[in-house]
C-alpha cells in the first residue's frame, strides 16, 4: 500500500511539474481557498495577476506585427489578405447580432430582474462614473480614426492592436511590392524576431499559476459570495445563454469546417483555464495564435482575424449587455416595447465595437443604451456594479472561443485551413506525425511552429 501511495505521489508531482493545466487548476483552487478564509489577504494579492497581464500585453503588439507581416509575405497575395479581412468582418457582425438577439430573447423569457422593484432615486449614479473614470465610448468616426496610427512608435507604445495591424499591413504590402531581391534581410529578421517573442512568452507563462492564484484570491476576497445570492438569477441566465451560444457556435464550426469545438476546447484547455483565472483573454492571445497556426490555420488568417476579433467580435460581452439592459429595465419596472428592444440591438451593435481597451466599457455601453431609449434611468446601470466582475469568466470564455471559431471558419472560407492537420492536432497527435492527405494550399503546421518551441498538442 505504501508503495502504491508513493507511486501516486510521484505521478502527481510529475504532473504538477510538467502540466501547465494542472498548475493553473491547483492555483485556482488555492486562490478560492485563500480568498474565502482570509478575505483581506486575498484582496491584497491582485498585483500578482496584474503584473502577469502587463508582461503578456508587452509582447502582444510585436507578436501581432511579426505574424501579420510574415503571413502577408508568405501568402504572396495582398488581395487574399483583404478578402480575409472582409470575410472576418462579415462573420463578426453575424455572430455579434446572434449573441445580442439570443440574449434579448432569454431576458424576455426568463426576466432576471422582474420583481426587484428598485427605486432609481435610491441608486448612486456617481458610482458608475467612478467605475468608468468619467470616460466615454468613441463614436463610430472616432473609432475608425483612432484605428489609424499617427505614430509608428506610438502604436506599439500604447499597445493599440488595430493600429499595429494597419502598420503590419502596410509593411507587408511594401515587402510584397519590393520583393526579396531588394530587401532580402527584412523577412528573415521579422521571422527571427517572432521566434524571440514566442520564447519570451514561454518564459512569462511559467508565472501563470502565480497570476491565477493572485487574481482568484482577490476576486473571492473582494466580492465574496454575497453577489451570488443577490444576483443569482441574472448570473444563471447569462451563463446559461453563453453556454447555449457556444453550442450553436460548435454546430456552426462543425458545419463550416467539420471540426469539433469540444476537441478544440480540450486542445486549448490550458489557455482557457488561464484566461478564466486571470479574467483576461489578452493573456492567452500569443499562445492561442501559436496553437491555431499549429492546428493548420495559415499565418495571415490567424494574424488578422484573431487580433481584430478582440475589438469587433465580443460575443460574450454582447450577451451580457443585452441581458443586462433588460435586467435593469425590469428591476426599475420599465416594460420595453418590441421597437425599443430593436433599438437596443442596433445601439449595442455600434457601441460594442468600441468597447475594447476602454475602462468600464460595459457600463459605458449600458449607459449609452439607456440614454438612447430615454425610458431607463441612467442611475439604474449602478445595479450591475456588484455583479460585473463575476461575469468576467463568461465574457472571457465566450469572446475567446468565438474569435477562435472565427479564425477556423474564415480560414476554411478562404481556403487557408489544413483540415487534416487540424483534426490530427485536436486528437492529441503531433502535427508532424503523418503527412497530410490534403493541404488546401497551406503550409503544413510543422513549418509554422516557432523554432525552439515544441508543438503544443499535448501538455508541456
Amino acid at each position: 500500500m505504501a508503495h502504491a501511495n508513493g507511486n501516486i505521489a510521484r505521478r502527481a508531482g510529475r504532473l504538477l511539474r510538467t502540466s501547465l493545466f494542472a498548475q493553473v487548476l491547483l492555483a485556482l483552487l488555492l486562490g478560492v481557498l485563500v480568498g474565502r478564509l482570509w478575505s483581506d489577504a486575498g484582496s491584497a494579492l491582485q498585483p500578482l495577476g496584474d503584473g502577469f497581464v502587463r508582461l503578456i500585453k508587452a509582447m502582444i503588439a510585436p507578436l501581432v506585427f511579426c505574424v501579420v507581416v510574415a503571413g502577408i509575405t508568405k501568402a504572396g497575395d495582398l488581395k487574399a489578405f483583404g478578402r480575409i479581412g472582409v470575410k472576418a468582418l462579415i462573420w463578426f457582425e453575424v455572430a455579434t447580432t446572434v449573441a445580442l438577439v439570443i440574449g434579448l430573447l432569454a431576458g424576455n423569457i426568463l426576466a432576471p430582474g422582474a420583481g426587484m422593484n428598485v427605486d432609481p432615486a435610491t441608486l448612486d449614479k456617481g458610482a458608475v462614473d467612478e467605475q468608468t473614470g468619467g470616460g466615454h465610448l468613441p463614436s463610430t468616426a472616432q473609432f475608425v480614426l483612432e484605428s489609424l496610427p499617427d505614430s509608428a512608435v506610438g502604436a506599439f507604445a500604447e499597445n493599440s492592436l488595430l493600429q499595429v495591424l494597419v502598420l503590419a499591413c502596410l509593411v507587408g504590402a511594401a515587402l510584397l511590392h519590393l520583393g526579396q531581391c531588394k530587401v532580402p534581410q527584412i523577412l528573415p529578421f521579422i521571422e527571427q524576431s517572432q521566434d524571440v517573442v514566442f520564447t519570451i512568452v514561454g518564459y512569462i507563462m511559467k508565472l501563470a499559476p502565480l497570476a491565477v492564484f493572485g487574481a482568484t484570491a482577490h476576486l473571492v476576497g473582494e466580492y465574496g459570495v454575497g453577489a451570488m445570492s443577490t444576483y443569482g438569477k441574472l448570473i444563471a441566465v447569462c451563463y446559461g445563454v453563453a453556454l447555449l451560444f457556444l453550442v450553436l457556435l460548435g454546430l456552426a464550426l462543425k458545419a463550416v469546417t467539420g471540426l469539433s469545438l469540444w476537441k478544440f476546447v480540450r486542445y486549448t484547455r490550458e489557455e482557457l483555464l488561464l484566461a478564466l483565472g486571470t479574467g483576461s483573454s489578452e493573456t492567452v492571445m500569443p499562445r492561442m495564435m501559436q496553437k491555431l497556426r499549429a492546428a493548420g490555420c495559415r499565418d495571415d488568417a490567424v494574424g488578422l482575424v484573431l487580433p481584430t476579433g478582440y475589438s469587433f467580435n465580443l460575443d460574450g460581452a454582447s450577451i451580457y449587455l443585452s441581458i443586462g439592459t433588460l435586467f435593469i429595465a425590469q428591476a426599475v419596472g420599465v416594460d420595453l416595447s418590441l421597437g425599443q428592444q430593436v433599438t437596443v440591438v442596433l445601439v449595442l451593435m455600434l457601441t460594442s465595437k468600441g468597447m475594447a481597451g476602454v475602462p468600464g466599457s460595459a457600463f459605458l455601453a449600458l449607459s449609452a443604451t439607456a440614454s438612447a431609449l430615454g425610458v431607463i434611468p441612467a442611475a439604474a446601470v449602478a445595479l450591475l456594479l456588484g455583479v460585473d466582475r463575476i461575469m468576467d469568466s463568461m465574457r472571457v470564455a465566450t469572446n475567446l472561443l468565438g474569435n477562435c471559431v472565427a479564425v477556423f471558419a474564415v480560414s476554411r472560407w478562404e481556403g487557408a485551413l489544413d483540415r487534416v492537420t487540424a483534426k490530427r492536432v485536436m486528437n492529441g497527435e503531433e502535427p508532424g506525425a503523418a503527412p497530410a492527405a490534403t493541404t488546401e494550399g497551406v503550409t503544413p503546421a510543422e513549418d509554422v511552429t516557432p523554432a525552439g518551441e515544441s508543438a503544443p498538442a499535448k501538455d508541456s
